[in-house]
């Protein structure tokens, strides 16, 4: 599967066009405010609904004269008025609870974990899904409040929230239920196996969206143009690929994407090389390309490695002393890139419909995704036997899986951990025991 929506041939070559919505879907899903937001929208919207089918029932039941059910549900309105009052005042004390419990979890995730994180938190569904639905019962209800009257006459009575009071116990029940998967949820987010296992899980994501590459990049000739970043500085988020291929087509060019996903960019700096023709004017390529404060795994192939290793470099600092957090990591480091040993590294490239090649994208190497995993691990794990043991084992176990062409930046690493632990442990012993594989590390 190619990136949002496309696929890719074994050389690397995008068939199909991808989502052009999204860039736009993943940006929202790293913002707090647009779940709640929909939430209030809808809770306005449905209050309204109820309120009007409530008083077309009253109506109705006017015109035929049943003035005994009116009355009947005047008195079970008057009795599910307190129950509506107070789920008004409750629901606002869930949302400073779940508010609380949000900001504990984050300030562990960060000063124990990674800064990098958090975003995990941020981009779960079933906190932004707890959020929307507490803030639309607290909306819902007060609507609903004020639309209590207090005529209690059946034959001139306009409305009676029969209706709405059901939908507000409902929304109660439903809010319930979502507060004790949030609280389970917000506990396995701050245990660390499972923090690292979300990462892994999302690393795997942006591989199947990235799908294939070729190995090498395709011949486009000298660069007959190059497009400046206009925008601030920041980090290279993500490009709108379905934009940019429309664009390429229409000017009859190849883009290629100069900088890599996750670099830093100021403005001036060169994003785009254009090839086979004049480039597009610059209001063509405006929103194709996203910059911000911080990566994304939206197309950032290394992201996951990065904070693997930056989580097993914290728990190897002498403030943190954690070896068994940094196996973790090393399992889950060992686990992504046995599923790219295999598979071609390089260029990615998008086609337009006629399957012409319209932008060239580069993604990491091998060589830099086994040194942005084990390099800076291997320089913190000299000291802990456990780590070292379960090093020496994932690199021979990638030896064993990766093809002949790509063993030499494993055989490195190992060669470079053998020195340090030659370096830092005195004692002979102590040193054959640390440079033993063991995949638990000890045990």
């Amino acid at each position: 599967m190619g990136n949002a929506g496309q696929t890719v041939t074994p050389n690397g070559v995008a068939r199909r066009r991808p989502r052009p919505l999204s860039p736009l879907r993943e940006h929202l899903r790293d913002t707090f405010w647009f779940a709640p937001a929909v939430g209030l929208v809808g809770a306005a919207v449905t209050a309204v609904v109820a309120l009007e089918l409530d008083g077309l029932l009253i109506e109705t039941l006017q015109r035929e004269g049943d003035y005994d059910t009116v009355s009947s549900l005047i008195d079970l309105a008057d009795d599910t008025k307190s129950i509506i009052t107070t789920v008004g005042s409750a629901m606002l004390t869930f949302i400073g609870v779940v508010f609380s419990i949000s900001l504990v979890a984050l300030q562990m995730a960060s000063g124990q974990f990674s800064p990098r994180v958090v975003r995990l938190y941020v981009r779960s569904r079933i906190t932004k899904c707890t959020f929307a639905v507490f803030l639309a019962t607290f909306l819902f209800a007060l609507l609903v409040q004020a639309s209590y009257q207090g005529d209690t006459d059946p034959r001139t009575v306009q409305t009676v929230p029969f209706l709405s009071s059901i939908a507000c116990v409902v929304m109660v029940m439903v809010s319930l239920v979502l507060f004790i998967a949030y609280v389970n949820s917000t506990i396995r987010l701050m245990r660390v196996s499972h923090v690292i296992d979300r990462i892994a899980w999302e690393s795997f994501r942006v591989l199947d969206k990235h799908g294939a590459a070729g190995a090498e990049a395709p011949a486009l000739g000298p660069a007959s143009a190059e497009v400046a970043h206009r925008g601030r500085a920041g980090v290279l988020r993500d490009v709108n690929i379905a934009r940019l291929v429309r664009v390429a087509r229409r000017y009859g060019v190849v883009l290629r994407l100069i900088p890599r996903i996750g670099d830093f960019v100021v403005p001036g700096t060169p994003v785009l090389a254009v090839h086979g023709g004049t480039g597009p004017p610059p209001r063509a390529l405006r929103y194709t390309v996203s910059v911000g404060v911080e990566r994304t795994f939206h197309q950032d192939l290394g992201f996951g490695l990065r904070q693997l290793s930056d989580i097993a470099q914290r728990a190897l600092s002498p403030a943190v002393n954690d070896p068994t957090t940094a196996v973790q990591c090393l399992d889950r480091i060992v686990q992504i890139l046995a599923a790219v040993a295999g598979r071609p590294l390089g260029a990615l490239r998008h086609c337009d419909r006629r399957g012409t090649v319209r932008l060239v994208q580069d993604l990491p190497g091998w060589t830099d995704l086994v040194d942005l995993g084990f390099a800076e691990i291997r320089g913190c794990a000299t000291g802990a036997p456990q780590v070292t043991r379960r090093l020496m084992a994932a690199l021979e176990d990638l030896t064993a899986l990766a093809p002949e062409g790509r063993r030499p930046p494993l055989l490195r690493h190992r060669e470079l951990l053998r020195q340090a632990v030659e370096r830092h442990v005195r004692e002979p012993a102590d040193r054959e025991f640390a440079l033993l594989p063991d995949r638990q590390g000890i045990g």
